[in-house]
């Protein structure tokens, strides 16, 4: 007897059962995929919303010459969502050096799991670095800071602010 070309039933209901079993794990797999787009979509708005945090923290207090310090709370919107943000200054073992922790939530209730916390070190020491050139006339050339013709352009040494050790060139 000859016999038919073709699947038999036993094998039809072994190739089901393998793809009953695989497609579940290949769906579970694509909704995880779809749920850490949306977590790292919100983890960069939230750096964001931090980073323009301390930048904003940065100017003002540039422009106080004096640092920030203590807590402050509050929102920002980025990307039409409202984020919650919380700001901490604290002292550190370093002299005129704080501790700055900006954290930063999708919902207030989230502070104390916040998605994204970014820390900075910033100076206390604010002074403007540009201090009037007592060789400097006014007019181009030698002590204007403004380089020789034929000469290379070299930025000019920093100055140490008066209460931190001087290094000697020598060493």
């Amino acid at each position: 007897m000859k016999r038919a070309g073709g699947f038999t039933l036993v094998e039809v209901m072994v190739a089901l059962a393998v793809v009953a079993i695989a497609l579940p794990a290949l769906m579970v797999t694509l909704y995880q995929q779809v749920d850490n787009t949306g977590y790292l979509r919100d983890k960069s708005l939230a750096h964001a919303v931090a980073a323009n945090k301390l930048t904003e923290i940065r100017i003002l207090s540039r422009a106080r010459e004096s640092l920030l310090s203590g807590k402050d709370s509050g929102t920002a919107t980025v990307a039409d969502r409202d984020w919650f943000w919380w700001v901490q200054s604290e002292t550190t073992d370093v002299e005129q050096f704080f501790r700055v922790t900006i954290s930063v939530a999708a919902e207030e209730e989230q502070q104390d799991q916040p998605l994204l916390t970014l820390v900075a070190y910033m100076s206390a020491d604010l002074r403007s670095e540009t201090e009037p050139d007592p060789a400097d006339d006014g007019e181009l050339g030698v002590g204007s800071g403004s380089p020789t013709p034929g000469q290379p352009d070299q930025p000019e040494p920093r100055r140490a602010a008066p209460d931190s050790p001087q290094i000697s060139p020598d060493r």
